[in-house]
């Protein structure tokens, strides 16, 4: 790798060191893998398929070509791929119920359309898969590989713990998965699944064969001397036997359901306590401040129905809506999804916990806050929950807002506000004495040059539009 400031923009990705045969690098902006030898000829067999290239323009699969030129920086390898760029990385931890089982089937669909080429994948990772907007996307092309006879789909045991049994847990338990899965990058051993089960759950469709074996299994497994691979080879597995265990899990993973009917703010709107003049003011004002350039990517922090995320999207490229309850984001995605809207993300995240760094060294897995540019945020009914709810100071939560980088248009309950009132009322009295719209201005002035301010005609909220610094 030479010294030039060119060469300097290739950076490997920190998430992709885990196969041997190809790394991510950015260079410029742009996503390219390289591939030794052996990633070459899975490369070459793979891209011979049928099913490839019909995945890539149906847009399940990334969209990949062989690079021409290959940018400076990049090590010597047997191929540079380049792939089509995903707007915003999420990772499955921040993704609702239907967003992770969407997922899943796109990954056995692509299994299943690529074992009739002959093709498998060699892992079964739900951070294979990135969304564009409301479609998900299958972006680690490095993971197909010919078929081999006698060989099991290797992926099985991750794509148990890091789809299926976050679904299941979901499904039956009603256990939100996004703690289990930020908890660990590996996702969720059979064994925790089991114990979080309970005994009647043994009779649902997929519970006993793929949780209860499978754990069962591995205990004898690590007890032992064998290898689970030989062992099926010895069975005499097939691909067929692969095709009907893929599509078993297809139709248990299709059959899932999440049956919460409502949670804290599902059925909570920002319309039900505003007057029609003080919506039809504030949506003017947002969008007024949308407008005042073209923004290549706006965060809409806590969405919840995403009205103002889609008030906005004229004046951006992409939107990553996101708010803490993972019903509402379920609800937002299921509606963009229908649309068919690709310029709106959908994220579920606390926004007093956001996202931090995961995986080796903390940096496999990027943090919220940080993660990409972002040239306006939103932060609409937010303040008083971060600042009351969560105790969070005023300082600190602006601060929050100025390390997502960009402008910022933020909204203020008052004190003398019924939501703020409300939340005052369980916490102990002079606790929240410092907030107060002095003091909330003084903490903006510390971050960002306010350009507008308005007062909504109830009189408890305030509104101000503020850019960002250097």
């Amino acid at each position: 790798m030479s010294d030039t400031a060119e060469d300097s923009r290739a950076q490997p990705d920190a998430g992709s060191f885990r196969d041997p045969l190809s790394r991510v690098y950015v260079a410029d902006g742009e996503i390219y893998r390289t591939l030794n030898e052996q990633g070459l000829a899975d490369f070459v067999a793979t891209a011979k398929a049928p099913f490839f290239k019909s995945a890539i323009q149906a847009g399940r699969l990334i969209g990949t070509r062989v690079a021409d030129p290959v940018p400076g920086g990049i090590p010597e390898s047997a191929q540079v791929l380049r792939h089509d760029l995903v707007p915003y990385v999420s990772y499955p931890y921040e993704w609702s119920f239907s967003m992770l089982r969407d997922a899943a089937l796109l990954h056995l669909d692509l299994i299943r359309d690529g074992l009739v080429d002959g093709i498998i994948t060699k892992d079964g990772s739900s951070y294979n898969v990135q969304w564009i907007g409301s479609r998900p996307v299958f972006i680690d092309v490095g993971s197909f590989e010919p078929t081999r006879d006698g060989e099991p789909w290797f992926g099985y045991r991750q794509f148990c713990r890091l789809f299926l049994y976050p679904l299941l847990l979901q499904a039956h338990r009603n256990l939100p998965f996004q703690d289990w899965l930020r908890g660990s990058v590996d996702g969720i051993t059979p064994e925790a699944c089991l114990a979080a089960l309970r005994r009647r759950d043994l009779a649902r469709r997929g519970v006993f064969s793929h949780v209860y074996v499978h754990a069962r299994l591995e205990q004898r497994l690590a007890d032992s001397d064998e290898v689970a691979a030989d062992k099926l080879k010895q069975s005499g597995f097939t691909t067929e036997l692969i095709t009907a265990n893929v599509d078993k899990l297809h139709r248990l993973i299709s059959g899932l359901r999440w049956k919460q009917a409502n949670s804290e703010w599902s059925g909570y709107s920002d319309r039900q306590h505003y007057t029609g003049d003080d919506l039809d003011q504030k949506r003017t004002f947002v969008v007024d401040a949308a407008a005042k350039q073209h923004r290549r990517i706006i965060v809409d922090l806590g969405c919840n129905d995403g009205e103002f995320s889609e008030a906005v999207l004229p004046h951006a490229d992409y939107v990553v809506a996101v708010d803490s309850d993972p019903l509402v984001v379920d609800l937002l995605y299921r509606r963009l999804s229908e649309k068919g809207e690709e310029r709106i993300l959908p994220l579920t995240m606390n926004l007093a916990d956001p996202s931090p760094g995961l995986g080796w060294r903390s940096i496999e897995r990027k943090p919220f806050l940080g993660r990409q540019p972002v040239d306006l945020v939103l932060a609409l009914a937010l303040v008083h929950h971060l600042s009351i709810s969560n105790n969070v100071p005023l300082t600190d939560v602006i601060a929050m807002f100025a390390d997502l980088g960009g402008d910022l248009v933020v909204e203020f309950p008052t004190p003398e506000d019924p939501k703020v009132q409300k939340l005052l009322r369980n916490k102990r009295a002079g606790l929240h004495d410092g907030y107060t719209r002095k003091n909330f201005e003084e903490a903006l002035a510390l971050e960002f040059d306010v350009a507008d301010t308005l007062q909504l005609d109830g009189g408890t909220r305030w509104l101000y539009f503020a850019t960002a610094r250097g």
